[in-house]
């Protein structure tokens, strides 16, 4: 029961990145200028930014109470499993840390720094689940890197794609905050040049996360193919297959963010899918830890 409920968990907080990206997409993050009701309330009308500001939250507040629930029942199903139930209790301070940060974010209206620390940590989070997910599979142990040398590389290619998703999203986070989505508002040159005018902050940090995601594309592409052809680890073939499509879809997605003029649809997919990129990542690295004899 633990681990469905954990998947469970997973797909909860990728919604959850989807519904906050929705919210700042639409403008809707301060639709309740309180905090932690929604205009002295719990049950606001649910119209217009609201509607969209307050499901965020109340699918939060509902994660706070998945969550415990799912390391309660990890705990149960392994119980010598010391470091997961340990990890699985820095995930609920985590998840009460991020609550804060929710908080703090519209008391102060929307300062980058805290918004940009509250999508880090939800990333975070993201990770951990992941973690426990892969973990609490048939013949997991707590130990050890796995001995083959083609396990070693999963590794290394799962920790590299998890630094440079979670990089690339941290830059990714300081352009929306700083409202600096449409620095450049062409594709796929920047201001009708391939390198811009440097000089203004907002181009800077655009032209960016630009070159960075050209960067981390062909990085998991090449990680995706060293994997693909010297592992002999399915699940890690699969998963390095998933990352390569992915990060292609997530420039093409780039692309169209900014070709749309940030539209809904296509700024909140280009979110989500850097957080289930991040959770490739993740999964590999994870599931390449030793693993039990069968």
């Amino acid at each position: 029961m633990a681990r469905p409920f954990l998947l469970l968990v997973l797909l909860w907080t990728l919604a959850l990145v989807l519904l906050g990206s929705i919210v700042h997409a639409t403008e809707s993050s301060l639709a309740c200028p309180d905090w932690p009701t929604c205009f002295g309330t719990m049950m606001p009308e649910m119209t217009g930014g609201v509607f969209w500001e307050h499901l965020h939250r109340l699918w939060a507040g509902a994660l706070l109470l998945l969550f415990p629930a799912a390391v309660m029942l990890t705990r149960r199903a392994h119980p010598d499993r010391k470091a997961l139930f340990r990890l699985g209790l820095a995930g609920i301070a985590l998840l009460f840390f991020q609550a804060l940060l929710g908080g703090l974010t519209v008391i102060y209206r929307l300062p980058d720094a805290i918004s940009t620390s509250h999508l880090a940590m939800a990333l975070v989070f993201l990770g951990i689940v992941t973690v426990m997910l892969v973990r609490t599979a048939p013949g997991v142990t707590e130990r050890g890197a796995d001995p083959r040398s083609d396990g070693r590389l999963a590794w290394r290619v799962g920790c590299w794609i998890t630094g440079l998703v979670f990089l690339q999203s941290l830059v990714g986070a300081v352009v929306r905050h700083t409202d600096a989505g449409m620095a450049c508002p062409d594709i796929p040159l920047c201001l009708g040049r391939v390198i811009p005018p440097l000089e203004y902050p907002a181009v800077q940090l655009h032209f960016a996360h630009r070159v960075l995601g050209v960067a981390l594309a062909v990085a998991v592409v090449m990680f995706a193919r060293t994997i693909l052809t010297r592992s002999r680890d399915a699940f890690s073939r699969r998963l390095a297959a998933a990352a390569a499509i992915g990060v292609v879809g997530q420039v093409l997605l780039g692309f169209a963010s900014v070709a749309f003029r940030l539209g809904v649809p296509w700024v909140s997919a280009h979110s989500v899918l850097a957080a289930t990129l991040l959770t490739l990542g993740v999964a590999m690295a994870a599931h390449s830890w030793k693993r039990a004899p069968q």
